[in-house]
């Protein structure tokens, strides 16, 4: 089971859908296309509101003339050990000032949230139980000190991002 969770909530008839050979979007729904073909989708007309998928080996700097036409960017994480998808999102967020809705999808796990929220993640697609339970209790887990920059700052705990600055 998986569940679309943001800082609101759980949420109820998401329409994106990730496509794959066993699964296509319907009517209703939307796929979330690979960077490839939502590059070439876009550059055939003038569609707005596409989905991209992000996967780990991806340049997001690709997506850099198409901003205004995605509606979502999610962000793939294939393994909990694999955090190339922070940086993407904050990439996304810092490098290319994208304010729309960016979503991890994949092993998303409850230790992984406060940092994916703080990289610039609005959305998480969650299918890990104990995650689903954690974050329907509203009991998410939270990072007491800040070493880093981030994108989102933070409403608890000390900061210390004042000792890295990262020059833009």
């Amino acid at each position: 089971m998986t569940k679309i969770w943001n800082e609101a909530g759980f949420v109820e008839n998401d329409p994106w859908v990730v496509e794959t050979e066993e699964v296509k979007a319907t009517d209703e729904q939307k796929p979330l296309l690979d960077l490839d073909n939502f590059i070439i989708k876009a550059d055939e007309g003038n569609d707005v509101n596409l989905g991209v998928l992000i996967k780990p080996a991806d340049d997001v700097l690709r997506l850099a003339p198409y901003l205004d036409r995605i509606a979502l960017v999610a962000i793939s994480f294939p393994a909990y050990n694999d955090g190339r998808g922070f940086s993407h999102a904050s990439l996304l967020r810092s490098r290319l000032g994208f304010g729309g809705e960016v979503r991890a999808v994949g092993d998303v796990l409850l230790d992984q949230i406060p940092h994916m929220l703080r990289t610039g993640f609005t959305s998480l697609s969650v299918t890990n139980e104990t995650a689903i339970r954690r974050l329907s209790e509203h009991r998410i887990p939270g990072i007491d000190v800040h070493y880093q920059p981030a994108v989102k700052a933070s409403t608890v705990g000390e900061s210390y991002s004042w000792r890295r600055r990262a020059s833009v």
